[in-house]
């Protein structure tokens, strides 16, 4: 009998699996914006422990490594997009997430820019013309990786099983990977820009 119940059970799951397949279940697509889909005039600015400032492209940012006394102003990041510019490859990769459909799946922006550059990222996307209905944006607010890494996990938890997640800063990407270890039945894949 017991044989009979864990192979019913196997095929169930195995049913359930395909069906998920099928419909393209649970699929949860996240771009962060900066540096990844778009390119901004937008710099931040480092104030050194000497008095000294930086100006610092997103891109820079990603891959310095903070010293002690270093004070980071991102208030160019705040409000209006300055001068914002389509990355057209990976932009063409979320256009097509977009048609391929939404049942079953959601295209996230996951961006660590303030709730006051929301307007900003939809006009934007509305000039080069996608439908801002069919993405969620995500404003965090929070540059610490970990914030990205929470956000994604609480859409695991929430019952995404699929994720791509492309971003330009190896800092996200390492935080987000490491769900995988967490997770391990979660199929996850990152991409580095």
């Amino acid at each position: 009998m017991r044989e009979v119940w864990s192979s019913r059970t196997v095929e169930m799951k195995l049913l359930r699996e395909y069906i998920r397949e099928i419909l393209n279940e649970n699929k949860l697509r996240v771009f962060d914006f900066d540096d990844t889909l778009a390119v901004t005039d937008s710099m931040i600015i480092l104030n050194k422990a000497s008095g000294e400032q930086i100006k610092q492209t997103p891109g820079e940012w990603a891959v310095y490594k903070p010293e002690p006394g270093d004070e980071f102003d991102y208030s160019e990041f705040g409000g209006e997009l300055m001068n914002p510019r389509e990355i057209k490859d990976y932009m063409n990769i979320l256009r097509r997430v977009l048609g391929a459909g939404t049942d079953g799946r959601k295209a996230v922006i996951l961006t660590a820019r303030a709730e006051a550059a929301r307007q900003g990222i939809i006009n934007f996307l509305e000039d080069i013309g996608l439908n801002v209905n069919d993405i969620e944006i995500v404003t965090l607010g929070e540059s610490d990786p970990q914030f990205k890494a929470q956000w994604i996990e609480d859409k695991i938890n929430d019952g995404y099983d699929d994720v791509y997640f492309v971003d330009d800063s190896d800092k996200n990407i390492s935080a987000v990977q490491a769900l995988s270890v967490k997770y391990p039945e979660i199929k996850l894949r990152t991409q580095l820009v």
